[in-house]
């Protein structure tokens, strides 16, 4: 099969799990003998723009022209089967879809978080759930300033979502949900059901297992808000009143709170604040954990880390929302706190340090499910299954003359 995969990095200062996933996915079918090529974009180029061009890049988000005639002409010479598109935000636009339409090849889209509803994806403000947009226009969000806390920032990815909203929906042959958890959300914001899959992420065999009973706890991810490290912070502290849990809290990642967390970090015996891992690092450290701590207080797609923690045969403390529920079996691979109260979390992580036996039969059943679930083998079989059902669509859609994928195309842009 031939696959051209699109995808707009995102910025290498801070982790990005979708980075991770896209890199994995094309390694995965490479290996597998698929030829795959890679059509994207770096946020990281911005930087180096001239000041006009920076002040142009919200500009291209709703749209960029040039993107869809440079891809347009790849995808008519090169042919290949299927697009598979990722993150378009904010190099590549929507504009990809017109040119997939363009030259009649089918795309199938992964969507990594909530975009299709929400302007930042994140179906979160002020640290609590919010779905204020969800099935309806995304001018609340503007209002509320949503992404990066900014009126302004916030209209490009407001003014897409409005304008490009029946694109996606009808350019699309299939979208693969992560979870079904967020195929849940996006239905009943009125996405078409039909072409909603659920296609779970799989994670490689990290090549390091936990052997004995490990040396820490572990937050691995973004230092951001959405992602509980304030909650982490005030669950810890309160452990730490208590008399600590006997082993000390690794936290390692970069994002928005890293200075809140290195002050907070600093001076004690029960806190090590790491910095960012590479990928190696992060197997061991995994593999060395107690547990791993997933305490986001937005509604996770996916969890990347909760089944990189299963791969190792290590349990999670998650947050009991979103797809961590889906994920984490409570009581069994893991353990489930309470969205959003320290206390609960606080709990749990005792809990699952309290009883050695009792964490690692958790362990060895998080290795199972990871087998059976997200193991690379099965998340080929799954996403070549898709490709195929989507070229099979389109295939259907030619011969009964229907031009789904380019009405509403706005070529008049």
């Amino acid at each position: 099969m031939h696959v051209l995969v699109v995808h707009n990095r995102y910025a290498s200062a801070q982790p990005s799990g979708e980075n991770k996933v896209v890199d994995q996915e094309v390694a995965l079918l490479r290996a597998a003998g698929h030829r795959v090529e890679v059509f994207e974009r770096r946020s990281d180029d911005i930087a180096a723009r001239s000041l006009p061009a920076k002040a142009a890049v919200p500009l291209l988000v709703p749209w960029n022209p040039a993107v869809r005639a440079e891809l347009a002409a790849r995808l008519r010479a090169e042919r290949p089967d299927v697009v598979h598109v990722h993150n378009v935000f904010p190099l590549l636009s929507p504009a990809v879809l017109a040119a997939c339409a363009d030259a009649d090849v089918p795309a199938v889209a992964t969507l990594h978080n909530y975009t299709q509803v929400c302007p930042p994806g994140t179906l979160q403000r002020d640290g609590r759930p919010c779905t204020e947009c969800v099935g309806s226009t995304p001018l609340p969000a503007v209002r509320h300033g949503c992404y990066r806390n900014s009126h302004l920032a916030t209209v490009p990815l407001a003014v897409s979502l409005s304008v490009n909203r029946r694109r996606w929906w009808s350019g699309v042959e299939r979208f693969f949900c992560i979870s079904a958890a967020q195929r849940d959300v996006l239905v009943r914001a009125g996405m078409p059901a039909e072409r909603l899959a659920v296609k779970h992420n799989f994670v490689p065999e990290p090549g390091a297992r936990r052997d004995g009973d490990g040396e820490h706890l572990l937050y691995l991810g973004r230092l951001a808000e959405a992602k509980g490290v304030r909650l982490l912070m005030a669950a810890w502290d309160e452990l730490a009143a208590d008399g600590g849990v006997g082993v000390p809290l690794v936290v390692a990642g970069a994002g928005p709170l890293e200075r809140e967390v290195t002050a907070w970090a600093a001076g004690r015996d029960d806190v090590r604040y790491v910095g960012l891992y590479d990928t190696a690092e992060c197997r061991r450290a995994v593999a060395r954990s107690v547990a791993v701590v997933a305490p986001s207080t937005w509604l996770e797609a996916f969890g990347l880390v909760v089944v990189e923690a299963m791969a190792a045969g290590v349990p999670t403390v998650a947050a009991g929302h979103g797809a961590f529920v889906e994920l984490v079996e409570d009581g069994v691979t893991g353990l489930l706190h309470r969205p959003g109260e320290p206390a609960s979390l606080a709990s749990c992580i005792r809990r699952i340090a309290a009883e050695p036996g009792r964490n690692r039969e958790m362990g060895q059943a998080a290795r199972r499910r990871y087998e059976q679930g997200f193991s690379p083998a099965v998340g080929l079989e799954r996403l070549v299954e898709e490709y195929r059902t989507a070229i099979a669509g389109r295939s259907a859609l030619a011969r009964g003359g229907d031009t789904r994928a380019s009405r509403g195309d706005g070529d008049s842009r």
